[in-house]
C-alpha cells in the first residue's frame, strides 16, 4: 500500500494556472503513452491504406514511367497526413488524438498556460526525427551486405535511444515535450456533481444569487463557494 502510494505521489505535479489554480496533474506513464501512440499508429496506417487503394485505381492507366514521380507524391501525402493528424487533434480543444482520447491523456502546456500550436507543432514535427525517420531508414535497408546491416543497426539504436528516453527523466518527457514545453498528463472522465442550482428541496432556495452578485466573484471564489455550500 505504501509502494503505491509513493509511485502515484512521484507522478503527482503542480500545475499552476495563469489564475492562480493548482490543478494537481498526474503524468502519463510510458506504457499509457506507448499504448496511445499505437492505437494512433494503427488509424493512421488504416487512413494510409485507404489513400492508397485509391490512388492505385487512379493511376493504373498511366505508363510504367510515370510511377516513380507518383510514388515520391505518394511518400509525400503519407508524411502530411501523419502530421497532420497529429498536430490537428492536438490543437483541439480536448489537447488530445484520439488514441490518447481513448486512454485518457492529454497534452498540457508545462507552465500552466493554455497549449498553442506552436508548441504543437514542435513536439510532432520532432516525432519524425524521434520515430519515423529511423523507421524509414531500417524499411529502405532490404540487403544482406555490411553496409546495409550497419545502417539497420544504426536505425534501431537510433529509434530505442528516443523511445526509451521518457524513462529516464522523473517527468516522463520525450524530446519533443523538452523542446516544446509540453508533458502528456491522464485526462480521465470525470462524473460532474449535483448541480446546486436544481435542487428543489427548500434549503437550496436559501442560496439565490443574482447576476450582479456572481459578477463580483472570480472562478476560484466561485469554486470556493460551492465547496463552501456543499458543506
Amino acid at each position: 500500500m505504501a509502494t503505491a502510494r509513493r509511485a502515484a505521489l512521484a507522478t503527482m505535479r503542480s500545475l499552476i494556472t495563469p489564475e492562480g489554480v493548482d490543478l494537481q496533474i498526474k503524468l502519463a506513464d510510458a506504457s499509457t503513452r506507448a499504448a496511445a501512440f499505437l492505437l494512433d499508429v494503427v488509424l493512421i496506417a488504416t487512413a494510409a491504406i485507404a489513400v492508397t487503394i485509391v490512388a492505385l485505381f487512379g493511376v493504373s492507366g498511366f505508363g510504367t514511367d510515370k510511377l516513380q514521380p507518383l510514388f515520391i507524391v505518394w511518400i509525400i501525402a503519407i508524411f502530411f497526413l501523419r502530421n497532420v493528424y497529429f498536430i490537428a487533434f492536438e490543437a483541439g480543444r480536448r489537447a488530445s488524438t484520439p488514441g490518447k482520447r481513448i486512454i485518457g491523456i492529454r497534452v498540457a502546456s508545462r507552465n500552466g498556460a493554455g497549449l498553442s500550436v506552436d508548441q504543437v507543432i514542435a513536439r510532432n514535427l520532432m516525432r519524425e526525427i524521434e520515430v519515423f525517420l529511423p523507421l524509414s531508414i531500417i524499411a529502405g535497408r532490404s540487403g544482406m551486405g555490411v553496409a546495409d546491416t550497419l545502417t539497420t543497426v544504426f536505425g534501431l539504436v537510433w529509434a530505442l535511444l528516443f523511445a526509451l528516453f521518457p524513462l529516464f527523466n522523473r517527468d516522463r518527457l520525450r524530446i519533443g515535450d523538452l523542446l516544446a514545453g509540453t508533458w502528456v498528463v491522464e485526462a480521465p472522465k470525470r462524473t460532474l456533481m449535483e448541480d446546486l442550482s436544481a435542487r428543489k428541496d427548500p434549503v437550496a432556495r436559501i442560496f439565490q444569487f443574482s447576476h450582479a452578485q456572481l459578477d463580483a466573484y472570480g472562478i476560484a471564489e466561485l469554486h470556493k463557494l460551492e465547496e463552501v455550500l456543499r458543506r
